[in-house]
């Protein structure tokens, strides 16, 4: 091995190299190799986030320990996996987690220290350990819940009432993504005729633009409010990794106070995200989705059809029952009219007697008065006066009863019981 010599001064520390004799890189870095092999034989656990992943047979990481505030990186490292090795810790943290690794996580990574001459340091991982990156998974989504449910506002989407006619709906989604070809194919090829009409509000569904993407889409939709019914946010494809970012307070505080219910088909059927969690209703995928709205419409079709049978049913009973009422009441016309003109007969009878015997009553009151009024009549009459020896003077036709009517040159006649004398007054 090449010699060298170390010396110090004013504190610093020099190296001084026989220029004769300098090393090569290669040689250098099988020092530092030789010296971390060497000293770190073991493997370690470590906490960390992948930054990166590329699968190329084997795999290689970018590992990154980040502050929890700033989010700021304060280790960085390589580290990779060997083929034979990868595909045993890939499909078992896919078989634990229900998730792929992917960029994003944090796992628990089982890594040995190695330098290579050519590629210089990189762990290599050994194992990783799915059940830490469940826990943190979780816990992130724990966390976010709790927070929704102090606020208030974790079920709210769920008390929304869904319109049993909804057809206008506002589309959250990629406009790339085959998930809304699905949904749009599945909605307008329904076997009902039903016409919905679907307006897309493009946003990303993957990576850190998904919670300010979505956030502006809902903030659009609102916008124009009256225009729809229900809002849908699906993704189509991709890796159930990615939907971390559907994993976020501010989408979620978002979603949960929308005035309008939202169903979400963002995910499989095993994984639940916050989002699914706070959504009116969750489904599997965006065809899902659209089966769901278009058996919502079924549902409305068959609840009015019964009415309407119900309605005809009633209304055919109830004019069976007229027309039997109807019936009977002819039925019962002929008795009834001839029960009421017995009784009409024998009214008529009553009031033709009572009207007869007044009449004869008042006719024999009357006579009477008439033979009182006659005799009466007969005693006032002059003749008899006369007959009795008086005498009635009078003047023209009028009867005389006072001196003071009597003028010099009157022609008075006085009449007598057998006869008159006429008169002049002088």
């Amino acid at each position: 091995m090449t010699n060298y010599s170390r010396r110090f001064s004013a504190g610093n520390l020099f190296l001084k190299i026989n220029m004769q004799n300098h090393l090569t890189l290669s040689q250098l870095n099988s020092l530092v190799k030789d010296a971390i092999e060497g000293s770190m034989d073991y493997a370690y656990w470590v906490q960390a986030e992948i930054s990166s992943l590329s699968v190329r047979g084997h795999c290689y990481f970018d590992l990154v320990e980040k502050e929890d505030r700033s989010n700021t990186p304060v280790a960085k490292a390589r580290a990779n996996c060997w083929a034979n090795q990868w595909q045993y810790i890939s499909q078992n943290f896919l078989e634990v987690t229900g998730s792929p690794l992917a960029s994003g996580m944090k796992v628990l990574l089982l890594v040995q220290p190695t330098f290579h001459i050519s590629f210089g340091f990189a762990y290599r991982v050994m194992d990783i350990d799915p059940t830490f990156t469940v826990g943190d998974m979780q816990r992130k989504r724990d966390e976010i819940v709790r927070k929704l449910k102090e606020e208030g506002i974790f079920d709210l989407q769920k008390q929304l009432p869904f319109s049993a006619f909804a057809k206008n709906i506002a589309v959250i989604s990629a406009d790339t993504a085959a998930g809304y070809g699905d949904f749009c194919n599945q909605l307008f090829a329904n076997s009902s005729d039903f016409a919905f009409k679907v307006e897309l509000f493009q946003a990303a569904m993957q990576g850190e633009a998904v919670e300010q993407s979505v956030i502006s889409a809902l903030n659009s939709i609102f916008e124009r409010i009256d225009e729809f019914d229900c809002v849908v946010i699906i993704r189509g494809g991709g890796a159930v990794s990615d939907m971390s970012g559907f994993d976020s307070l501010a989408l979620a505080e978002n979603v949960a106070q929308f005035p309008l219910p939202i169903i979400t088909g963002i995910g499989h059927e095993r994984d639940n995200c916050v989002l699914d969690l706070i959504s009116h209703t969750r489904v599997k995928t965006p065809t899902a989705a659209a089966v769901f709205l278009i058996e919502n419409l079924v549902s409305t079709l068959e609840l009015i059809t019964r009415a309407q049978d119900r309605i005809e049913r009633a209304a055919l009973l109830q004019m069976q029952n007229e027309k039997l009422r109807l019936q009977t009441l002819s039925n019962r016309i002929p008795a009834l009219f001839s029960l009421v003109c017995s009784k009409q007969t024998a009214m008529l009878d009553q009031l033709y007697e009572r009207i007869k015997n007044r009449i004869c009553h008042n006719l024999e009151s009357e006579n009477h008065r008439l033979q009182l009024l006659s005799e009466r009549v007969k005693l006032l009459d002059p003749e008899l006066l006369l007959q009795r020896g008086y005498s009635m003077t009078m003047i023209g036709n009028k009867i005389v009863t006072s001196a003071s009517q009597i003028n010099p040159g009157d022609v008075l006649t006085t009449k007598l019981k057998d006869g008159s004398v006429t008169s002049v007054v002088k």
